[in-house]
């Protein structure tokens, strides 16, 4: 579910649920490109077999700022902004990784718009985000992005 809306229509939509994303697949590849991006090889993430033997989760996990990062591709199907002429990331006032992402998970976001102020040139939104894993009873996300929207 999509919202669309426009600049001078946001602020009406505070404190409601905008809308959630389609689910999304978390893959071996992924994870592994995420890790070669960053640096971060933990063999609970690349590597597959020991994971399966060694690891609590039974299986290689995704990283937990991979999780975060899939917020954005998330984000753009639960939000249009039909008159912005740009949106910026603006940061995160908190994040929380409740749960593990196990590859393979199917996640997707439900986000519900907190605050809407105004900023020189456009808007501040945040945002309650959860990103949830299907058949995982705990969400693998929980964070307080604040975006900028311009023009209108």
């Amino acid at each position: 579910m999509t919202t669309t809306t426009t600049m001078a229509g946001l602020p009406a939509l505070t404190g409601t649920e905008l809308g959630q994303s389609a689910w999304v697949e978390v893959t071996q590849e992924q994870v592994n490109l995420f890790a070669d991006a960053t640096g971060d090889h933990q063999w609970i993430h690349v590597d597959v077999e020991r994971a399966t033997a060694e690891s609590p989760f039974g299986g290689p996990i995704a990283h937990g700022y991979l999780t975060l990062s899939l917020l954005i591709p998330m984000w753009s199907e639960v939000l249009v902004v039909s008159d912005a002429t740009m949106g910026v990331n603006y940061g995160l006032n908190k994040v929380r990784f409740p749960s593990p992402v196990p590859v393979g998970a199917r996640l997707r976001l439900t986000a519900t718009l907190e605050d809407v102020e105004e900023v020189a040139g456009g808007l501040q939104l945040t945002v309650a985000a959860t990103i949830e894993a299907e058949g995982i009873p705990k969400p693998v996300c929980i964070a307080e992005p604040v975006f900028r929207f311009y023009g209108g």
